[in-house]
Protein backbone atom coordinates (compact mmCIF):
# COMPACT_ATOMS: atom_id res chain seq x y z
CA UNK A 1 0.00 0.00 0.00
CA UNK A 2 1.18 3.51 -0.84
CA UNK A 3 0.14 6.71 0.90
CA UNK A 4 0.79 9.52 -1.52
CA UNK A 5 1.32 13.04 -0.29
CA UNK A 6 3.00 16.32 -1.10
CA UNK A 7 5.20 18.81 0.71
CA UNK A 8 5.13 22.43 -0.43
CA UNK A 9 8.05 24.62 0.65
CA UNK A 10 6.59 28.07 1.32
CA UNK A 11 10.09 29.57 1.46
CA UNK A 12 10.71 28.51 -2.13
CA UNK A 13 7.31 29.33 -3.65
CA UNK A 14 7.51 32.76 -5.29
CA UNK A 15 4.03 32.84 -6.78
CA UNK A 16 4.85 32.26 -10.45
CA UNK A 17 1.65 30.19 -10.91
CA UNK A 18 3.46 27.65 -13.12
CA UNK A 19 1.93 24.80 -11.10
CA UNK A 20 -1.52 26.29 -11.58
CA UNK A 21 -1.05 26.63 -15.35
CA UNK A 22 0.47 23.15 -15.70
CA UNK A 23 -2.50 21.66 -13.89
CA UNK A 24 -5.02 23.57 -15.98
CA UNK A 25 -3.45 22.51 -19.28
CA UNK A 26 -2.74 18.88 -18.35
CA UNK A 27 -6.34 18.38 -17.23
CA UNK A 28 -7.95 20.45 -20.03
CA UNK A 29 -9.86 22.42 -17.41
CA UNK A 30 -12.74 24.75 -18.29
CA UNK A 31 -12.10 28.48 -17.96
CA UNK A 32 -13.77 28.87 -14.57
CA UNK A 33 -12.31 25.70 -13.02
CA UNK A 34 -8.95 25.37 -11.25
CA UNK A 35 -7.82 22.35 -9.28
CA UNK A 36 -4.81 24.24 -7.95
CA UNK A 37 -4.67 27.92 -7.01
CA UNK A 38 -1.76 29.99 -5.72
CA UNK A 39 -3.25 32.38 -3.18
CA UNK A 40 -1.65 35.66 -2.10
CA UNK A 41 -1.31 35.80 1.69
CA UNK A 42 -2.66 38.90 3.41
CA UNK A 43 -2.90 41.19 0.41
CA UNK A 44 -6.06 43.03 -0.58
CA UNK A 45 -5.95 41.54 -4.07
CA UNK A 46 -4.17 39.03 -6.29
CA UNK A 47 -0.32 39.25 -6.11
CA UNK A 48 -0.50 42.34 -3.88
CA UNK A 49 1.77 42.77 -0.87
CA UNK A 50 0.35 42.85 2.63
CA UNK A 51 1.10 45.58 5.15
CA UNK A 52 1.95 49.25 4.71
CA UNK A 53 5.04 50.73 3.13
CA UNK A 54 7.85 50.28 4.00
CA UNK A 55 6.81 47.27 6.10
CA UNK A 56 5.35 45.14 3.34
CA UNK A 57 5.45 41.39 2.87
CA UNK A 58 4.57 39.21 -0.10
CA UNK A 59 4.05 35.49 0.30
CA UNK A 60 1.97 32.79 -1.32
CA UNK A 61 -0.10 29.74 -0.39
CA UNK A 62 -0.67 27.06 -3.04
CA UNK A 63 -4.14 25.66 -2.40
CA UNK A 64 -5.69 22.41 -3.62
CA UNK A 65 -7.51 19.34 -2.34
CA UNK A 66 -5.64 18.06 0.71
CA UNK A 67 -6.38 14.35 0.01
CA UNK A 68 -7.20 13.72 3.65
CA UNK A 69 -6.87 10.48 5.55
CA UNK A 70 -10.39 11.03 6.87
CA UNK A 71 -12.10 13.17 4.21
CA UNK A 72 -15.08 15.17 5.46
CA UNK A 73 -16.45 15.08 1.92
CA UNK A 74 -16.55 11.29 1.90
CA UNK A 75 -19.01 11.02 4.79
CA UNK A 76 -21.61 13.39 3.32
CA UNK A 77 -21.69 12.26 -0.32
CA UNK A 78 -25.16 10.73 -0.86
CA UNK A 79 -24.25 8.71 -3.96
CA UNK A 80 -20.75 7.47 -3.17
CA UNK A 81 -19.28 9.65 -5.89
CA UNK A 82 -16.55 10.85 -3.55
CA UNK A 83 -14.12 7.99 -3.24
CA UNK A 84 -10.79 7.31 -1.53
CA UNK A 85 -8.41 4.86 -3.17
CA UNK A 86 -7.32 2.51 -0.39
CA UNK A 87 -4.14 1.62 -2.30
CA UNK A 88 -2.90 5.19 -2.74
CA UNK A 89 -4.93 7.43 -0.42
CA UNK A 90 -5.95 9.63 -3.36
CA UNK A 91 -9.45 11.14 -3.06
CA UNK A 92 -11.47 11.50 -6.26
CA UNK A 93 -14.99 12.31 -7.45
CA UNK A 94 -16.71 9.96 -9.90
CA UNK A 95 -18.41 12.14 -12.49
CA UNK A 96 -20.75 9.32 -13.47
CA UNK A 97 -22.38 9.13 -10.03
CA UNK A 98 -21.99 12.74 -8.85
CA UNK A 99 -25.34 14.55 -8.89
CA UNK A 100 -23.92 18.01 -8.20
CA UNK A 101 -25.67 18.44 -4.87
CA UNK A 102 -22.72 20.34 -3.42
CA UNK A 103 -22.71 18.50 -0.09
CA UNK A 104 -18.98 17.83 -0.37
CA UNK A 105 -18.29 21.52 -1.02
CA UNK A 106 -20.15 22.50 2.14
CA UNK A 107 -18.48 19.82 4.27
CA UNK A 108 -14.91 20.47 3.12
CA UNK A 109 -13.00 22.68 5.60
CA UNK A 110 -10.67 23.81 2.80
CA UNK A 111 -12.95 26.22 1.01
CA UNK A 112 -12.39 26.80 -2.68
CA UNK A 113 -10.75 23.47 -3.54
CA UNK A 114 -13.93 22.01 -5.08
CA UNK A 115 -15.98 23.50 -7.90
CA UNK A 116 -19.47 22.77 -9.18
CA UNK A 117 -19.25 22.84 -12.97
CA UNK A 118 -21.92 24.86 -14.70
CA UNK A 119 -24.44 23.60 -17.24
CA UNK A 120 -22.28 24.72 -20.18
CA UNK A 121 -18.54 24.73 -19.37
CA UNK A 122 -16.58 27.35 -21.28
CA UNK A 123 -13.02 26.73 -22.50
CA UNK A 124 -10.29 29.15 -23.46
CA UNK A 125 -9.44 27.14 -26.57
CA UNK A 126 -11.55 25.46 -29.22
CA UNK A 127 -9.31 22.39 -29.14
CA UNK A 128 -8.78 19.78 -26.43
CA UNK A 129 -5.41 20.11 -24.68
CA UNK A 130 -3.50 18.15 -22.06
CA UNK A 131 -3.26 14.46 -21.36
CA UNK A 132 -5.20 12.06 -23.56
CA UNK A 133 -6.70 10.45 -20.45
CA UNK A 134 -7.49 13.69 -18.64
CA UNK A 135 -10.81 13.55 -16.77
CA UNK A 136 -13.97 14.48 -18.62
CA UNK A 137 -15.71 17.60 -17.33
CA UNK A 138 -19.40 16.88 -17.09
CA UNK A 139 -21.88 19.69 -16.52
CA UNK A 140 -23.51 19.88 -13.07
CA UNK A 141 -20.88 17.77 -11.33
CA UNK A 142 -18.24 18.63 -8.73
CA UNK A 143 -14.54 18.45 -9.55
CA UNK A 144 -11.27 18.95 -7.69
CA UNK A 145 -7.58 18.06 -7.71
CA UNK A 146 -7.02 14.34 -8.29
CA UNK A 147 -3.24 14.40 -7.60
CA UNK A 148 -3.22 13.68 -11.37
CA UNK A 149 -4.25 10.10 -10.62
CA UNK A 150 -4.10 9.24 -14.32
CA UNK A 151 -0.40 10.18 -14.39
CA UNK A 152 0.37 8.58 -11.03
CA UNK A 153 -1.23 5.30 -12.11
CA UNK A 154 1.32 5.05 -14.90
CA UNK A 155 4.30 5.95 -12.73
CA UNK A 156 4.54 9.68 -13.39
CA UNK A 157 4.34 12.69 -11.09
CA UNK A 158 1.42 15.14 -10.89
CA UNK A 159 1.57 17.93 -13.48
CA UNK A 160 2.08 20.64 -10.83
CA UNK A 161 5.34 18.94 -9.83
CA UNK A 162 6.79 18.95 -13.31
CA UNK A 163 6.97 22.70 -13.97
CA UNK A 164 7.77 24.24 -10.56
CA UNK A 165 10.85 26.41 -11.26
CA UNK A 166 11.48 27.05 -7.55
CA UNK A 167 11.45 23.33 -6.76
CA UNK A 168 8.96 24.14 -4.02
CA UNK A 169 7.00 20.91 -4.40
CA UNK A 170 7.96 17.41 -3.27
CA UNK A 171 5.95 14.28 -4.02
CA UNK A 172 5.94 10.63 -3.11
CA UNK A 173 4.95 7.94 -0.64
CA UNK A 174 4.64 9.38 2.86
CA UNK A 175 5.35 5.94 4.32
CA UNK A 176 8.62 5.50 2.39
CA UNK A 177 11.60 7.05 4.22
CA UNK A 178 13.51 7.15 0.92
CA UNK A 179 10.85 9.09 -0.97
CA UNK A 180 11.41 12.69 -2.04
CA UNK A 181 8.51 13.94 0.07
CA UNK A 182 9.74 12.26 3.27
CA UNK A 183 13.25 13.59 2.76
CA UNK A 184 11.87 17.09 2.23
CA UNK A 185 9.85 16.94 5.45
CA UNK A 186 12.66 15.53 7.58
CA UNK A 187 14.12 18.13 9.92
CA UNK A 188 11.78 20.90 8.74
CA UNK A 189 9.05 22.79 10.52
CA UNK A 190 5.70 22.26 8.84
CA UNK A 191 2.02 22.82 9.30
CA UNK A 192 -1.27 21.49 8.01
CA UNK A 193 -4.19 23.61 6.92
CA UNK A 194 -7.18 23.53 9.28
CA UNK A 195 -5.55 20.82 11.36
CA UNK A 196 -8.25 21.17 14.02
CA UNK A 197 -10.79 19.84 11.50
CA UNK A 198 -9.41 16.36 12.17
CA UNK A 199 -9.29 15.30 8.51
CA UNK A 200 -5.59 14.36 8.41
CA UNK A 201 -4.37 16.26 5.32
CA UNK A 202 -1.72 14.69 3.08
CA UNK A 203 -0.19 18.02 2.10
CA UNK A 204 2.56 19.39 4.33
CA UNK A 205 3.37 23.10 4.20
CA UNK A 206 7.06 23.55 4.99
CA UNK A 207 8.06 26.70 6.87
Amino acid sequence: MTRYGMAIDLKRCFGCHACEVACKVANNLPADLAYNRVMTVGGDSFDTAAGEFPNCTLSFLPMQCQHCETPACFAVCPTGATQKDEKTGIVTVDGETCIGCGSCIQACPYQGVRTLIGDDPDYYLDVVVGEADAPAHKPSTVEKCTFCKNLVDRGEEPACMQLCPGRARHWGDLDDPESDVRKAIEGREYEFLQEDAGTGPSIYYLR
